[in-house]
């Protein structure tokens, strides 16, 4: 699947929730491998902050990133649409401190991606696979983020809150592509009981009841009530009984945790990456949701790509008998047994180890060790692959190596392992030169690595 940007740029204008500043964003197409990006327009410089879990700054009603003393809060609702659209680089300008609130849903962010579309980008997607169960969880608050390995995304939400207006809901998302037409309508909603102490904190002076679904759940005076709307700026109401206020009826009986799910997708968002994985959020919340980002993010830093998904049952790309087509090599410098996965810039390739290998009654008898040189010698034949599958006739050309750069060995390779190469171009191929990254794993660590150059040349 390849990189996605935005077909042409869209604005959004509106009040901030907070600030109740009136606020004008725009939304624009970005060069592949940009990510999410903030722009402020407002301040000197028009500096740029990374939407990336690193760089949240806090998540008290909203999720604020921050660089230095640049900051832009309440961002979850865009970030969710343009993830659920599969936008992978967008550049949003913004004209003040916070994302304009709009109706508190995701609606026009998604109705105006609908209408300029989408754009395919010559890079392919770098998702974030989950492999093994991975979860956050707060005692304090009960507040877990529990995510499944599976084939694609989707996310089950329970919200848990102790009010006899909003108990226990529950809210499911299979397919991201329903993410516009059934969560996305979903507006954010707070209590009459906490209105007053988040206006004494300078928050919500944008609030009011077209952006927001209040929940009257505590007794209290009509007087109160009054005094509040005053507080708030908005026009009385007058209310008997315990349940809902608001200007337009539910989108739906969960309205609240389809709004906690687009929530928790947008605080996703700021992984840097689309997930593959099954999400379970219990009574989630923007702490919760931005610190299982912050895990994923240390992971992806750690190392700079995953262990590829090998599947022994899956037909290969290339068996060792196309590979013998298009490689000179032979036993035993034949170092690749098969070809896994394979886009635009990148390819997998496998190499079983066997305690038969030719090298290891010499290296060693007593502890038989792959030599790091062949380690590196079969990530260049998969490097010949990737540098052949640019050219149309691929039989008729060789690859050679030129240099390498950067190697890093990390564990030994023994009997019984299976390697897993994970080749890419780091620069387009030039005058017949590729340069190319490697990485060798073993189950999910990286044993080796480096960089090297390798030219194409047709045969004579």
């Amino acid at each position: 699947m390849k990189q996605i940007t935005l077909a042409a740029p869209f604005t959004v204008s509106g009040k901030g929730l907070h600030t109740g500043k009136d606020i004008t964003a725009e939304f624009t197409p970005a060069p592949v491998n940009h990510g999410y990006k903030f722009q402020r327009t407002d301040l000197d410089g028009e500096p740029v902050v990374d939407a990336l879990a690193e760089n949240v700054q806090s998540t008290t009603r909203g999720t604020v990133i921050a660089k230095g003393d640049v900051s832009i809060s309440t961002i979850e609702h865009a970030m969710a649409a343009l993830y659920a659209a599969g936008i992978d680089n967008c550049l949003i300008k913004i004209n003040g401190p916070e994302m304009p609130i709009l109706d508190g849903s995701a609606k026009e962010f998604c109705e105006k991606i609908n209408v300029v579309g989408t754009e395919e980008q010559n890079a392919d997607k770098d998702f974030y696979i989950v492999k093994q169960k991975i979860e956050v969880r707060d005692p304090e608050t009960g507040a877990s983020i529990v995510v499944l390995p599976d084939t694609d995304f989707s996310v089950d939400v329970m919200i848990d809150f102790k009010s006899p207006v909003l108990s226990n809901q529950f809210a499911s998302l299979e397919k991201i592509e329903d993410f516009a037409s059934e969560i996305a309508a979903s507006r954010t909603f707070v209590f009459v009981r906490e209105i007053e102490p988040l206006v004494k904190n300078n928050l919500i002076k944008g609030g009011d009841l077209d952006n927001a679904v209040v929940i009257y759940d505590s007794p209290m005076e009509q007087t109160e009530l009054d005094r509040l709307a005053d507080l708030m700026g908005v026009q009385r109401k007058n209310v008997s009984e315990f349940g809902f206020i608001q200007e337009k009826p539910l989108v739906a009986d969960n309205e609240p945790a389809r709004h906690k799910l687009m929530d928790v997708m947008g605080d996703l968002a700021l992984i840097g990456r689309p997930l593959k994985g099954k999400v379970l959020a219990t009574r989630p919340g923007h702490s919760i949701n931005t610190t299982f980002a912050k895990k994923i993010r240390k992971e992806i830093k750690r190392q700079d790509v995953q262990a590829p998904v090998y599947d022994p049952n899956k037909e290969p790309i290339m068996d060792n008998n196309r590979i013998r087509e298009l490689l000179p090599h032979r036993y035993p410098m034949l170092l690749i047994d098969k070809v896994i996965e394979m886009g635009s810039n990148y390819i997998v390739g496998v190499k079983n180890i066997t305690a038969n290998e030719p090298f290891f009654p010499g290296h060693f008898p007593q502890e038989p060790v792959l030599p790091g040189v062949l380690q590196i010698e079969a990530m260049a034949q998969t490097g010949g692959l990737l540098v052949l599958s640019t050219v149309d006739e691929p039989e008729r050309y060789s690859t050679y190596f030129m240099k390498i750069d950067n190697v890093k060995f990390r564990h030994k390779v023994v009997p019984g392992d299976t390697l897993i190469f994970h080749i890419s171009f780091m620069t387009e191929l030039r005058r017949g030169c590729a340069v190319m990254k490697g990485y060798a794993f073993v189950g999910e660590k990286i044993v080796s690595e480096c960089e090297f150059m390798a030219q194409i040349i047709k045969n004579k």
